[in-house]
């Protein structure tokens, strides 16, 4: 499945249906009055929530939602029939931001959530209205209101309670793999990972939380370097951060700064969010080095990184305590955060 998480479209409600000029002209009726109805109010375009879309594909083949427009009035006073609103499904996570001004104006988090992000048009008035004392047989009528009509750019944010950030090759699909059913494939090579992976984890009361692997973050990635600008914005509905540190590699503190840097640069929040420190690929390096490197991390940033290897499982029993535990001082994680 091809993961698509941006797209810009277009959205254009109905329009209203026109007014009518009629008159009475029943045969026991002899002073036949105005009876011009009114026109119909044109159909809204409706974005709803959905679980069964992952991503935002759909959109690729098609950029422009317009409902159907309201239908004119007919005579004995006779309202026309509103027009059909069209609903446009979008997973949940999407984010709806006005091109024109770059304002977040919708945020579709829950399952069933709705929102009309375009409203039709008002149907015009038929000559009935326009009856009064003064003026007993009105012969115009008026045109029904155009609908609103929006440029749109949608974004999915993914949702997950525990991102796993790091290097490329710092493990993070490893991890998620061997603690979740996620599958994602894994190589010995730069940007294995194209697409975000979420795995749901059991915590000990039965509970379920996701973490969400975030791939393509490397030196320059808040500049639309590499993949990282692409997958940045999924890290922001995260209530909480594992930073994963490769063992093997010659500079794991510079590793670690480049990442903070990245998160520093893009903003929104990110270098805010709790984290914990992780240094992987315990196996692959001697334990008095791998000590040594922990405790160049605790001298530096004043912080004792959990040392584990996801290829033995060694430490991870350790991290997934130290997960709960955080996700528990956080409080509530009943809704996530939804700041953008």
């Amino acid at each position: 499945m091809q993961f698509i998480d941006r797209a810009e479209i277009l959205v254009k409600a109905g329009k209203g249906g026109d007014g009518i000029v009629a008159f009475r002209r029943e045969k026991y009726v002899p002073a036949g009055g105005p009876a011009g109805g009114n026109g119909g109010w044109g159909g809204s375009v409706v974005f709803e929530a959905v679980t069964d879309l992952q991503t935002l594909l759909d959109f690729s083949f098609e950029r422009i939602f317009k409902a159907d427009d309201g239908k004119r009035g007919g005579p004995s006073n006779m309202t026309g029939a509103q027009g059909s609103d069209r609903v446009v499904k979008v997973p949940c996570g999407t984010v709806i931001i006005n091109t024109e001004t770059d304002e977040v104006v919708y945020d579709l988090v829950e399952p069933g959530q709705k929102v009309t992000v375009a409203k039709g048009g008002k149907g015009g008035l038929g000559n009935k209205f326009f009856l009064s004392n003064s003026n007993r047989a009105p012969e115009y009528a008026l045109p029904g209101l155009e609908g609103e009509e929006f440029k749109l750019r949608l974004e999915l944010r993914l949702l997950a309670e525990v991102g796993i950030i790091g290097l490329p090759n710092a493990g993070k699909s490893t991890l998620i793999s061997v603690v979740s059913a996620a599958r994602p494939k894994i190589a010995d090579y730069p940007f294995t990972t194209l697409v975000p992976n979420l795995g749901v984890v059991s915590k000990p009361d039965g509970d379920g939380v996701v973490f969400a692997d975030i791939p393509g973050l490397i030196a320059g990635a808040h500049e639309g370097i590499g993949l990282g600008h692409d997958f940045l914005r999924h890290i922001q509905r995260t209530r909480l951060l594992v930073h994963l540190v490769d063992l093997t590699s010659e500079e794991p503190l510079e590793d670690y700064q480049v990442i903070q840097d990245e998160l520093s640069a893009y903003g929104q929040g990110l270098a805010d969010k709790p984290q914990i420190l992780v240094l992987s690929k315990l196996d692959a390096v001697d334990s008095e080095d791998a000590i040594a490197i922990a405790s160049t991390f605790d001298q530096a940033i004043h912080q004792q990184p959990i040392l584990i290897s996801s290829a033995t499982r060694l430490g991870l029993d350790a991290l997934l305590q130290r997960i709960w535990q955080a996700l528990s001082e956080l409080g509530d994680s009943s809704e996530l955060s939804e700041e953008f």
